[in-house]
């Protein structure tokens, strides 16, 4: 069928698939989510009942959702004030702007900066792909430059050089990951000094998703830098990623800017009620992060010894590892994806490595002994 209205471009895209490779052979019936960095804790049973009793006595579905997400924003000012350790509480609820998942608010920072040929982005990979897929979707060219093959450290001098550039269009966004998806590096004292000294026409975002297991924060650079965006969310630390909730919190004249392009009601009622409750009892919840950081070293260390991998030091809640390099390299990488898959244990294959979730410890002893029998077969 020709469907000729549609963009020629978008014949060489490819969709985002949570769990490559997941359809081409069934899954056993116990399986190990290792692929995604969720918190491997749900909700404890007492939340749970708190959200379906919200759900019952709140939560009216014949009502659209509140738009403004004001009682929402101001408890997460409160806890970004706290989690920052900020004296005197800078950040209202002005600062913050609230998406369906982090991906809205990438995609509606791309809208407001670059889409309708006013600019490019920057990215350093291996890193978060939706940066760029949401980039080119939008028409918005995507420069990249690489990173140090075994600090995983962005190549300054590049990144320089394409802010410099003329030749295309001008760099208007920077994105970062800190720590970076998924190698697990967080930003190094050289890649901060190089962002702050970015121009103020260039927007510069620091994608902190996983801030809590590691607990380095740069959102004290907005209260100097009007171009700085930083970008939390609800799907790790706080479990609820079958809620969709990620926030931004930027200059509050940025923050207006995001609103003229956030679609309306875009949050769903029962998702914000969620994401308030889960501030409410946050020093519950994060009582689990000792415990996944405990593992992750228990993790690494098995690895470690058990495997011929290649692992690095991880600031977050998943660990990055990859074969012996060798002329087969690739082939082993995909032998290694499909045993893992066929036993039970879905890990991501990415960026010439596997990005592993650290889970509970019954998930992450089966992945070392799974990993070992892959390479033994």
């Amino acid at each position: 069928m020709s469907l000729s209205f549609l963009r020629p471009d978008l014949a060489q895209f490819a969709a985002y698939t949570p769990h490559p490779g997941s359809a081409d052979a069934p899954l056993p019936a116990q399986v190990d989510h290792l692929d995604t960095n969720e918190c491997p804790y749900d909700l404890p049973e007492a939340l749970k009942e708190k959200l379906a009793w919200l759900a019952h006595h709140e939560v009216l579905a014949n009502r659209y959702p509140g738009g403004d997400h004001l009682a929402l924003k101001a408890a997460i000012a409160t806890y970004v004030n706290e989690s920052a350790q900020l004296p005197n509480a800078p950040f209202t609820s002005d600062y913050i702007s609230v998406g369906n998942g982090s991906d809205e608010l990438i995609r509606s920072l791309l809208i407001a900066t670059c889409a309708a040929g006013q600019g490019s982005i920057l990215v350093a990979n291996p890193t978060f792909s939706m940066y760029a897929i949401l980039a080119r979707t939008l028409g918005i060219p995507v420069i990249e430059v690489s990173r140090d093959a075994d600090t995983f450290e962005v190549d300054l001098s590049a990144a320089q050089q394409a802010v410099e550039q003329t030749s295309t269009l001008p760099v208007r966004v920077v994105f970062m990951v800190h720590p970076n998806s998924p190698t697990a590096n967080a930003l190094t004292a050289a890649e901060l000094s190089w962002l702050q000294q970015l121009p103020q026409d260039i927007l510069v975002v620091v994608d902190e998703a996983y801030f809590e297991f590691c607990q380095q924060t740069t959102a004290a650079e907005i209260l100097q830098r009007p171009n700085w965006v930083v970008m939390h969310t609800f799907s790790k630390a706080f479990r609820l990623a079958a809620h969709r909730v990620g926030y931004a919190v930027a200059h509050p004249h940025l923050i207006a800017a995001l609103e003229k392009v956030r679609l309306p009601y875009n949050l769903p009622s029962f998702s914000q009620a969620a994401a308030q409750l889960v501030l409410e009892h946050r020093h519950d919840l994060l009582t689990a992060i000792p415990l996944i950081l405990q593992q992750r070293q228990i993790l690494h260390a098995a690895l470690q010894a058990q495997t011929p991998l290649r692992l690095w030091p991880s600031a977050a809640n998943f660990i990055y590892a990859r074969p012996p390099a060798t002329e087969d390299s690739r082939e082993t990488l995909d032998r290694v994806f499909r045993f893992l898959k066929g036993q039970g244990t879905l890990v991501r294959q990415t960026g010439g490595g596997f990005r592993i979730t650290v889970g509970t410890p019954e998930e992450n002893q089966r992945t070392v002994d799974r990993m070992q029998a892959a390479f033994q077969s």
